[in-house]
């Protein structure tokens, strides 16, 4: 193993995995304090939300810091031994996010799926379109191996032509984690309530 302040991301999930949310969380901020960055409030309490697993809305502008988030969420179901995915209303910023977890997490451990493209499709870490993600719900429902999901521009979801593969998703994954992020989220109050309804899960914002 290389010395800790280089390690990667998956270097610091020690073998058979982790479940406590506290060890996950403070591996995760080790890394994160290594790398030089410092967490900002609103970050913080995103990790914090999703290691318990709620669901997060989390609406900040665009350079502030939503991947890292993100990233915390992908960490949690690497420790678990579960899948996650990220969604993307384009195929470019799809392909983005993989390149980049790949340096992140391992390329064994991130795949993509695009419509056009098909990488490495049964790795734990999916990066995808959102439509991609939304046909998968609508076939195989519950059953679709998805414990976590990260939806990237969630603000599509109000969109009259496309907002529908933001919608499934919340219909169609009740046992789903989600964290929802956009710069430019409006009320998404009658959103949450429904999530939280449904899947009978603390949704924080």
């Amino acid at each position: 193993m290389s010395d800790e302040s280089t390690e990667t991301l998956v270097e610091r999930i020690p073998a058979g995995g982790l479940r406590d949310a506290e060890e996950i969380l403070d591996r995760f901020l080790g890394w994160v304090g290594d790398t030089g960055l410092s967490p900002y409030p609103q970050q913080e309490e995103a990790f914090l939300e999703l290691l318990v697993g709620h669901h997060v809305v989390l609406s900040t502008p665009t350079g502030s810091g939503k991947s890292l988030v993100a990233m915390a969420l992908h960490f949690k179901a690497l420790c678990e031994g579960r899948r996650s995915f990220y969604t993307s209303p384009v195929k470019a910023l799809a392909s983005e996010k993989f390149f980049a977890w790949c340096e992140s997490f391992g390329p064994e451990n991130v795949g993509m799926l695009t419509g056009d493209a098909s990488v490495n499709r049964d790795a734990p870490i999916i990066c995808c379109t959102a439509e991609v993600l939304s046909n998968m719900a609508l076939r195989n429902g519950v059953a679709l191996d998805a414990p976590y999901v990260v939806m990237d521009e969630f603000h599509f979801y109000d969109d009259r032509e496309r907002g529908v593969a933001w919608q499934v998703p919340l219909l169609a994954l009740e046992k789903t984690q989600f964290l929802l992020m956009s710069a430019t989220l409006g009320n998404t109050a009658v959103i949450e309530a429904y999530l939280q309804e449904r899947t009978g899960v603390e949704v924080s914002h």
